[in-house]
């Protein structure tokens, strides 16, 4: 891992680890940014995007997630700079609670 990718993760821990994270916030901020694509209730409405109501889909850590989030990934658009890394650990919290 390039140590500046260690950096980053060492200092979002420590401000994550600040915030709980709030999954009935995440389920709104997910209503309005990701369901078109992901499915009201996580399964996905376009080809390709992942099923979040497999137990698989998520078995990646909540900072491993947040970073996909932020970066985006295939035709995701990244969310850093429209969502906040609160808002990002919201919608994760939600999205564990849809299996």
């Amino acid at each position: 891992m390039n140590p500046r990718h260690l950096a980053w993760l060492v200092l979002l821990a420590g401000s994550a680890a600040a915030h709980a994270a709030n999954p009935e916030e995440g389920a709104e901020i997910y209503r309005r940014h990701c369901s078109a694509c992901h499915g009201n209730d996580g399964r996905p409405v376009l080809p390709g995007a992942p099923d979040f109501t497999r137990p698989t889909a998520l078995m990646r850590s909540d900072l491993s997630l947040l970073a996909t989030i932020r970066a985006g990934r295939g035709g995701m658009p990244a969310f850093a700079g429209q969502l906040r890394d609160r808002d990002i650990l919201d919608v994760v919290a939600h999205l564990r609670t849809l299996r």
